[in-house]
């Protein structure tokens, strides 16, 4: 579509500093390109929208999911445990409803989520993974994201060892074998991978953890195969203290030198939650150009902890924001994820420790980073069209002097007006086309019915 949004109150750039806002309020969407910014006058054969009284964003870019646990909500069991056994309670007890309808339902549920709370990148850790699991989990992902018109990241996981801290697994949580795990992921790149800064389809070498899922001696060959495939490296680390006494107690070491010991640092790698890192750990972060996908919401409600994400932000490191799986974050959308990561720094460091333009950056810019798209993230006159226009009508937003800040201070449920991924329309006034909503939740709760345990 070829349109032009005008009257912006304010567009936020994903950038920070002097840069973070765009002096003018039109943007005009060439295909799948921005094409131009700032104050614009009407050409013949574009479609114009009204964006007065409105907001305009880049796309958020979610860096750590697990869409397969859209189902898993809330459940009883798990509700007030921490990480260790909640694991056990909740993702590996139900594994064995992970089919492929499941799958493709659970995924429609998240990414409609994800969507209509601004999200135009999803980089999805799915780890539903076994031996002769008789369905193509990968191609169920793609093929929902595909249908939404939103970019995605598979994050290939699995493992190869059966974790002591899993109490009967069921089948379906059954180990691969290194060689197995690898093929599978280099048949993956082969049919689904895209390179360009602006790809709609990614993969990325994502093990689940790299203490207790794999072998040692295995991630040194899990990097060399993910550099040599020319894919990215993602996984767990430091989520817990736990993930620290093991370590030291095993290994003699922290996490992050525990990893950096076996290739797993660099501007290649990026590790979700890294809650429980000390001084040096960050510094070696900001060093290496490791990543952090900070998920601040999933992290307060399992009590594991606060991620030092703007420590690493003052040294020059990678900070992006994932709002990790619905099963530990019942409200897994990026808007309630970056009103957390405003707050709850805040809380512990001080009111001025995170800024909004900060938390944005991180939440777009930041996740572009991350994943090595470099054509996505920031709004400027050649990126890829990636934005939302949130409308400001609710009363939530009335009273509000500054506009600009209105979706991440405000919080809540985003009221966006036009959606777009790589040019594409993709919501409009609140609804995604297409997708029948009523529907959706009548089949989310048969599918729940069907697991109360």
């Amino acid at each position: 579509m070829d349109c032009l949004i005008r009257n912006a109150a304010a567009v936020m750039t994903g950038r920070t500093g002097p840069d973070a806002r765009a002096p003018g309020p039109d943007i005009r969407i060439r295909g799948t390109r921005i094409a131009a910014m700032g104050r614009l006058s009407p050409e013949p054969g574009e479609r114009m929208l009204d964006a007065t009284d409105c907001v305009v964003y880049p796309g958020w870019i979610n860096t750590h999911h697990h869409l397969f646990q859209s189902l898993l909500k809330g459940i009883p069991a798990g509700i007030d445990l921490p990480l260790l056994p909640w694991l056990s309670a909740v993702p590996v007890a139900y594994r064995r409803f992970v089919g492929e309808e499941t799958l493709r339902l659970a995924a429609t549920i998240g990414i409609a989520e994800l969507l209509l709370s601004g999200c135009t990148t999803v980089a999805d850790h799915h780890y539903a993974y076994w031996p002769d699991m008789g369905f193509d989990g990968s191609a169920v992902l793609f093929e929902v994201a595909e249908r939404f018109g939103v970019r995605f990241v598979l994050m290939r996981g699995g493992a190869t060892r059966v974790r002591e801290i899993d109490v009967d697994p069921p089948p379906e949580a059954r180990p691969e074998t290194l060689d197995g795990m690898l093929a599978s992921i280099a048949a993956d790149v082969a049919r689904f991978h895209q390179s360009d800064g602006d790809a709609m389809r990614r993969i990325v070498m994502a093990p689940t953890t790299p203490t207790w899922s794999v072998h040692p001696h295995e991630l040194p060959q899990f990097a060399a195969a993910a550099r040599r495939l020319g894919i990215r490296m993602h996984s767990h680390l430091s989520e817990t203290a736990d993930y620290v006494h093991f370590c030291r107690d095993v290994h003699g070491c922290t996490p992050l030198e525990f990893v950096a010991r076996h290739d797993w640092v660099g501007p290649d790698v990026f590790f979700a939650h890294l809650v429980h890192m000390d001084p040096a750990e960050v510094r070696l972060m900001a060093e290496t150009r490791t990543g952090m996908a900070h998920c601040p919401q999933s992290n307060c409600r399992l009590g594991s902890g606060i991620a030092p994400a703007p420590a690493l932000a003052r040294l020059g490191g990678r900070v992006s924001l994932g709002v990790d799986g619905a099963a530990s974050n019942e409200a897994a959308d990026m808007i309630a994820e970056t009103h957390m990561a405003w707050l709850v720094h805040r809380a512990r460091d001080g009111a001025a420790v995170t800024t909004v333009e900060e938390v944005i950056a991180w939440g777009t810019a930041g996740g572009a980073t991350v994943l090595g798209l470099d054509r996505v993230g920031t709004l400027a006159p050649g990126m890829a069209a990636d934005l939302m226009v949130y409308g400001l009508d609710h009363p939530r937003y009335a009273g509000l002097h500054d506009p600009a800040i209105a979706p991440v201070v405000g919080g809540g449920q985003a009221q966006v007006r036009w959606g777009f991924c790589n040019g594409r329309l993709v919501v409009e006034d609140g609804r995604i086309p297409g997708l029948d909503l009523a529907r959706l939740a009548a089949e989310a709760r048969a599918a729940v019915a069907k697991m109360v345990m």
